[in-house]
């Protein structure tokens, strides 16, 4: 029977004190009923447990293990990144000297070789002097001996008109100043 109908037989029989006292009384069959109750519920949250409590609660056990496993190994390596991460930089740093180092000494030698290129040009250029300044006084002492070898052969010519015209002195002067004339001035002056 239902709660609604027991409530109506109650309101229909006002009178009738066995209902009334079986609803709100505290009698044997309550306290049966409660204790019953309260064993089911004991067994079937004993039964729940072992079949879907404690599997859950493994499940849970296991993913927080293996939660805190992985954030074990996040921050080992978190850890490790970091290690690498400062040696890398040491390194960067150390390859960044070592290239300052490389370069500084590639100008130095750039410097060295310039110095000896410069060297070896300016003794190139004091040899080609040299040798025109040879070249120079060679020239010139040929010049100056086919100057007096012009200048026999033009004293021989103006002996040998002088021989055969036996001229005067005036006749001479102005033949040598001829002479003189033909062979300019230059000649003189080297």
């Amino acid at each position: 029977m239902s709660s609604f109908g027991l409530w109506t037989n109650v309101l229909l029989t006002e009178g009738s004190n066995d209902v009334m006292s079986r609803i709100f009384g505290l009698d044997l069959q309550l306290i049966v009923d409660a204790g019953i109750t309260a064993c089911s519920v004991f067994v079937l949250f004993l039964f729940l447990s072992k079949l879907l409590f404690n599997p859950v609660r493994d499940l849970i056990e296991t993913r927080q293990e293996k939660i805190v496993a992985d954030l074990e190994t996040a921050e080992q390596a978190k850890k490790d990144s970091i290690a690498m991460k400062e040696t890398y930089e040491g390194k960067l740093k150390d390859v960044h000297k070592e290239a300052e180092g490389i370069l500084s000494d590639t100008r130095k030698k750039a410097l060295l070789q310039e110095k000896e290129i410069v060297e070896e040009a300016k003794e190139e250029a004091h040899r080609i002097r040299v040798r025109a300044d040879k070249d120079i006084a060679l020239e010139k002492s040929k010049v100056k001996d086919e100057v007096k070898q012009e200048m026999i052969t033009i004293a021989t010519a103006m002996a040998g008109k002088i021989v055969q015209n036996s001229i005067s002195e005036a006749e001479q002067y102005s033949l040598i100043e001829d002479t003189l004339k033909e062979m300019g001035d230059s000649t003189w002056q080297s």
